[in-house]
């Protein structure tokens, strides 16, 4: 009969145990978290950099290709051989 009587009060002070034991963790674990979405922030800020970088490039890239696309054609149409483009 004492086993239950003492049993409840056992198993509260387990249950306040754990719960104590993982609010203490989850606290601990706060600084972490923070730190881990300041990297994740930082990434995406670089990545629309990088983004910004890539849409400003593609229009001058687009047309150097076409630049010497039309070079390569003039010369497959003059018969002569792209040894070396100037």
């Amino acid at each position: 009969m004492f086993d239950a009587v003492f049993a409840v009060p056992r198993q509260l002070t387990a249950v306040a145990r754990r719960v104590l034991v993982s609010t203490l963790e989850a606290v601990e674990a706060v600084p972490k978290i923070a730190a881990a979405l300041d990297d994740v922030r930082a990434t995406l800020k670089h990545s629309e950099r990088l983004a910004t970088f890539a849409a400003g490039e593609l229009p001058e890239i687009v047309y150097q290709l076409e630049e010497i696309k039309a070079r390569l054609e003039k010369l497959e149409t003059s018969g002569t051989r792209p040894d070396r483009v100037s």
